[in-house]
């Protein structure tokens, strides 16, 4: 099994007004909120689904932001946001994202989130699911 085998998810989004400085550049807190959209998307893949999480009071907490911004991305551009399930530890784990312009196909940032389950809200750090111990044995085979 391969990293390919882990959750990975894709979508689209436009660069609208809010998310541009007055020089039409997106700004860099715009692209956390498209992080933002591609995590949750990823949540559910790993089996964190929205009202799961809002009923189970269970939820994937950033503890840390790794951003490197490549190129500016500009008002209007069609960008799409990759991410995946990048590594496990015993109660963390990371989930690594692309931001690109599929127009020109310029790279325009990557990121790396490390998160952590708590139980709200009590704030109580959780295990990661044993179901998770599958996207491990990924990891151990592609070192």
């Amino acid at each position: 099994m391969t990293n390919e085998n882990r959750p990975r998810i894709e979508t689209a989004v436009q660069v609208m007004f809010f998310d541009t400085d007055c020089a039409a550049v997106v700004h860099n807190i715009a692209y956390l909120r498209f992080i933002e959209i591609a995590r949750t998307l990823l949540a559910g893949e790993l089996g964190m689904k929205l009202t799961e999480m809002a009923d189970t009071q269970r939820y994937p907490v950033v503890v840390r932001t790794e951003i490197d911004y490549r190129r500016p991305a500009k008002l209007g551009d069609q960008l799409v946001v990759e991410g995946w399930l990048d590594r496990l530890e015993r109660v963390r784990f990371w989930c690594a994202f692309r931001i690109k312009r599929p127009a020109d196909g310029a790279l325009i940032a990557q990121c790396r989130q490390m998160l952590a389950l708590m139980q709200m809200p009590q704030g109580k750090l959780l295990r990661l699911p044993d179901e998770w111990e599958g996207y491990r044995a990924v990891e151990a085979s592609t070192r």
